[in-house]
């Protein structure tokens, strides 16, 4: 069964979609769309292991005051880049009742949780694209047998590429600017 896509989003406007389209599609768009150099990416329905994971990482996350937990944002990062992170960190004095995008320098960590549908997108494509806009802290959650596995990533400033700081299983002991001590393990 195949479904038809609707006539305002292909082929889109002329020269592509713009980060301040985002907030005037039609209605009936679907809820989840991000803007990936210039195109509308659609996110699929999202599988139990994303919900859990999701859950337990805004549920554990204790930023200090002035940071705060935003689920599935979108950060505006260019023209046409306007991805949306499952989870981010972000400074309280950004957020709004009335805000529907943050920009980079409001964003403190992203955390992509891996599906099938955005592998490419979540460990190639967003990296580069948050690293390159000056975000300090990246999280890619993997799921391995049935359990998230968080690798986690510091911006390098001089080169604006991340470096890799760890690999947890079990359970997420690390550090961004504040202590983060969380137990991977996923509520039955």
């Amino acid at each position: 069964m195949s479904t038809a896509v609707p006539e305002w989003f292909s082929p889109g406007p002329p020269g592509g979609w713009t980060a301040d389209m985002l907030d005037h599609l039609p209605p009936g768009a679907p809820r989840h769309v991000e803007l990936i150099d210039g195109s509308l990416v659609a996110r699929s329905p999202q599988t139990g292991f994303h919900m859990l994971t999701l859950g337990l990482l805004e549920r554990s996350l204790r930023p200090p005051r002035e940071l705060m937990v935003a689920r599935e944002m979108t950060v505006t990062l260019g023209t046409r880049q306007r991805p949306e992170p499952d989870i981010l960190l972000v400074n309280r004095s950004a957020f709004s009742t009335k805000i529907t995008s943050f920009a980079p320098e409001d964003v403190h960590l992203v955390v992509e949780v891996v599906s099938a549908e955005s592998g490419r997108r979540d460990r190639t494509t967003k990296p580069i694209a948050y690293a390159t806009a000056g975000i300090k802290h990246f999280w890619r959650v993997e799921q391995e047998a049935g359990l998230p596995v968080v690798y986690t990533f510091e911006l390098e400033s001089a080169i604006k590429a991340y470096v890799p700081t760890g690999i947890h299983r079990k359970r997420l002991l690390t550090g961004i600017g504040f202590d983060v001590d969380i137990d991977l393990r996923l509520p039955a």
